[in-house]
């Protein structure tokens, strides 16, 4: 688990700056200035998720469940939020109707807040 955790965060952090770099020039052609700031929220969202399980992956020894759902929650939570919010960026270019990962987004959303109180709980217990 440590080791997944490790290489998704480097894949989330590969791809943030991937898809940051589209955003700031490719789609600025393409997206309107509100889908535009959508997409860099997702990609910021993406980055900070990066940054956690690299850190993480780094701290955790994952002997524990509490410990594997942490990575896990972050890791999906990030897949749910991020990638909703780039789908609902390009629904009117590709003019297609994705409204319907509107309520979608925040479930991932909270799944990354709770990846985050899970942590916070584990120092506390740990006095790390």
């Amino acid at each position: 688990m440590k080791t997944l955790t490790l290489v998704i965060g480097a894949v989330y952090g590969l791809f943030s700056v991937i898809l940051g770099a589209f955003g700031a020039h490719a789609f600025r052609k393409i997206l309107s200035p509100e889908r535009l700031e959508s997409f860099e929220t997702g990609v910021r969202y993406q980055m900070f998720a990066a940054f956690f399980l690299l850190f993480v992956g780094w701290i955790l020894k994952f002997e524990t469940k509490s410990e594997n759902w942490i990575s896990w929650l972050m890791i999906f939570g990030t897949l749910i939020f991020s990638f909703s919010i780039y789908l609902l960026a390009f629904q009117d270019h590709w003019g297609v109707k994705l409204s319907f990962l509107g309520p979608i987004t925040p479930i991932g959303g909270l799944m990354m807040i709770i990846s985050w109180v899970m942590l916070i709980l584990y120092f506390l217990r740990n006095k790390m």
